[in-house]
């Protein structure tokens, strides 16, 4: 744990494990607690109990896909908020407009340089970049 990032929560949801797991590596490394959902119901669920500083979706998701997720998050106070970041390969402007309108904070296309990732996150936590 850093004092900078003072041990803030990502949940990370992705239904590919390789995904999930480099994310995990990559924001422990840089201080960060993270969680993992695989799907869109189950995303609800973590978010809702444990109440994440940020969350990053995929779009693609089995059950609920990530635009419906963000969407049911941003209709309670609790997430009104909470950063969402949402990733996915595609890269499409009707996408990246779906996302916006489904209210992301920043939707990032895949694939994307890890670094760019963590000072992404780290400025929608209003935490210095390294």
């Amino acid at each position: 744990m850093t004092a900078e990032t003072d041990e803030r929560t990502i949940l990370v949801v992705d239904d590919e494990e390789v995904t999930t797991e480099l994310a995990k590596s990559l924001f422990t490394r840089h201080g960060f607690r993270v969680l993992v959902a695989s799907d869109g119901e189950e995303a609800l669920e973590v978010a809702e109990s444990e109440r994440p500083d940020l969350i990053l979706l995929d779009v693609m998701l089995p059950k609920l896909d990530g635009f419906e997720v963000c969407r049911r998050l941003r209709s309670q106070d609790a997430f009104e908020k909470t950063p969402i970041l949402m990733f996915t390969a595609r890269g499409l402007t009707r996408d990246i407009e779906r996302g916006k309108e489904s209210g992301a904070d920043e939707y990032i296309v895949k694939p994307f340089q890890g670094r760019d990732l963590v000072a992404t996150i780290k400025k929608h936590l209003g935490l210095q970049s390294e």
